[in-house]
């Protein structure tokens, strides 16, 4: 099964200027079956969305990739000037084509409805969506705009192309009838939050509202609460040396074959890392490809190694050893630990000149 779109004027999308639900479907027609749910934005409104999974296992899935980050970040280096874009109500700018409108049904206290436009919570709606974008931005993608989803980073090396690349955007929206949310986008800055992240001059920052979410984070005591305390953590690993390594101790409690215990150690790994994160060092972005030089180790912890070009930091990375490999000799895991580094920065390394270092001798 496959739902087709096309771009809709927001004159004609649901309204959803309150976090009601009857208010929130007044707009749309009655039918359906699925659950009806709200999530806090940043903002404190709330999203709709709908519990799409049983429609999603049906769905033909899009195989349109979503950019890098790290892709994403590079375009950065020697930036000065920054303006931040967000749509309004994005996915609601896509029109939904009428054979599959009712493909959308959901159900609320009020009655049965059906969206005309994308709602969140399909499993193509961003595969879609930044398929949409990259076409209305093609001219100007790495070259002056970055496009993650609903995200538009418009960068400029000077004040006088800033102004120039601003206003070449906002008129190429005008003219694609793309609204934005004005209260969401932000000008002329100097240094920007993008992603989880604050890039400016200097480098690439862990976003202070993320530091501030680790350092509150209760100790965890299910293996459930673990994983979600990796999962924000290991968004960030690039920034910390042995990622892998400190984590381990309670990595190991999120098997289903290990029993939930919290001793000493595993609560001394999960402090370590904490500090760790909220310490996290700036990161310098790449300047073009060369001088790039890499430095690996490895132990029967797991492998490391860290990307540097002229004596600054570009980026760390770290993993478990899997089960056969904790039976290779100490030769073969500082190898892997080589392979690891080439693989993983290959999108830097691939047909440079680069130094590797290793603390093995016969390599």
């Amino acid at each position: 099964m496959e739902i087709k779109w096309s771009i809709v004027s927001v004159s004609c999308l649901i309204s959803y200027k309150n976090s009601s639900i009857k208010d929130s479907s007044d707009r749309v027609f009655p039918r359906g079956e699925l659950r009806f749910f709200f999530v806090k934005k940043k903002d404190g409104t709330f999203r709709k969305c709908i519990d799409y999974r049983e429609l999603n296992k049906l769905t033909i899935k899009n195989r349109y990739p979503l950019p890098r980050i790290d892709d994403l970040f590079d375009q950065l280096q020697g930036v000065q000037y920054f303006s931040k874009i967000d749509l309004r109500s994005g996915y609601h700018q896509l029109r939904i084509q009428e054979e599959d409108i009712p493909k959308t049904a959901f159900r609320t206290r009020y009655g049965h409805y059906e969206f005309m436009v994308m709602p969140f919570g399909l499993t193509n709606a961003p595969a879609v969506f930044t398929d949409l974008m990259n076409r209305v931005c093609k001219p100007y993608l790495d070259q002056f705009v970055t496009v993650f989803i609903d995200n538009i980073l418009i960068y400029s090396r000077t004040e006088k192309e800033h102004e120039q690349h601003l206003r070449t955007v906002l008129e190429l929206l005008k003219e694609e009838q793309l609204y934005t949310k004005f209260s969401k986008c932000e000008f002329w800055l100097r240094g920007v939050q993008f992603l989880g992240h604050v890039i400016n001059s200097d480098g690439i920052h862990v976003d202070p509202a993320k530091i501030e979410a680790i350092n509150n984070w209760d100790v965890p005591t299910t293996s459930t609460e673990i994983r979600s305390y990796l999962g924000l953590a290991g968004y960030y690993r690039r920034f910390i040396s042995n990622f892998s390594k400190i984590a381990l101790p309670f990595t190991k409690l999120t098997q289903k074959s290990e029993p939930f215990v919290w001793p000493h150690k595993q609560e001394e790994a999960f402090q370590t890392l904490t500090q760790r994160l909220c310490n996290a060092p700036i990161l310098t972005l790449p300047e073009g490809s060369d001088d790039f030089v890499v430095y690996c180790d490895a132990s029967h912890q797991g492998l490391g190694c860290v990307l540097m070009q002229r004596d600054k930091v570009i980026a760390y990375a770290s993993r478990q050893l899997k089960i056969h490999e904790k039976n290779y000799t100490t030769h073969d895991l500082e190898l892997g630990a080589v392979v690891f580094a080439l693989k993983i920065w290959r999108h830097y390394l691939y047909g440079t000149k680069c130094i590797i270092f290793t603390d093995h001798k016969s390599l």
